[in-house]
């Protein structure tokens, strides 16, 4: 079945395998609101992507990430974390996309991370995890600076996992403060095509790295951790 073949089915399921065809292309699904009852397939002409070692980590958010403001965490409330990013007054997000995700997660291919503060949730993100790919959908923040906390974690672990291309689908003021540029069409799917070429990255590498760094004396906090591998590529 084609993607475009495919919409009508998608108005009602998403289809999980349909999905990874489609990011291993380089489309992804939209919707017009949070009630839309379809899905349209998007490619866009220009991409933004964050280099990983082009992060770009300023002296404010070092110091946020150093003194762990959030307790970071990673797969721990999927689902609360595509919702809480559904809840804007305007998204692109509806009950198909939520679903279609929520089982991506489900099996192994989707993932969150998240910041918590006084076991609250404050802020995430969310995307797809393909090859060395990962494709960010989504992040949500209500205290300053926790989706760029949750930003900064991701890059450190797509770092230390062996990634090599970090997809934002489109440029935003905020994303480009901190290292996101645009490519072509062309130049993307190159880096696609590399990134799902020659193994898997690995999205669990990271807690290896941390309780390793926690195995020394005195213990180095989580955060210290995060903000060196990122001061070695900013």
């Amino acid at each position: 079945m084609t993607l475009a073949g495919a919409a009508a089915t998608a108005a009602s399921v998403l289809d999980t395998d349909l999905l990874l065809r489609a990011y291993s292309i380089g489309v992804f699904p939209m919707a017009d609101s949070r009630d839309a009852a379809d899905v349209f397939w998007v490619e866009p002409k220009r991409r933004a992507i964050i280099p990983l070692d082009g992060f770009r980590l300023s002296r404010s958010l070092r110091k946020t990430i150093r003194a762990d403001l959030f307790q970071v965490t990673r797969d721990q409330a999927f689902a609360e974390v595509i919702r809480r990013c559904s809840e804007r007054d305007e998204t692109w997000i509806n009950a198909q996309i939520e679903d279609g995700f929520n089982r991506l997660h489900g099996l192994g291919h989707a993932h969150s991370i998240e910041c918590w503060q006084d076991d609250a949730l404050v802020g995430g993100l969310y995307g797809v995890k393909l090859g060395r790919a990962f494709f960010g959908e989504s992040m949500f923040s209500n205290r300053t600076d926790a989706s760029k906390v949750a930003l900064a974690w991701l890059v450190a672990r797509l770092i230390v996992g062996g990634f090599t291309l970090l997809d934002c689908q489109f440029m935003t003021d905020h994303l480009r403060s901190l290292g996101a540029v645009e490519v072509t069409q062309g130049d993307y799917v190159t880096s696609l095509g590399a990134a799902l070429s020659g193994g898997a990255g690995e999205f669990g590498a990271l807690e290896r790295l941390l309780a390793s760094a926690g195995a020394d004396e005195p213990a180095a906090p989580s955060g210290w951790v995060i903000a060196q591998l990122l001061g070695q590529t900013s």
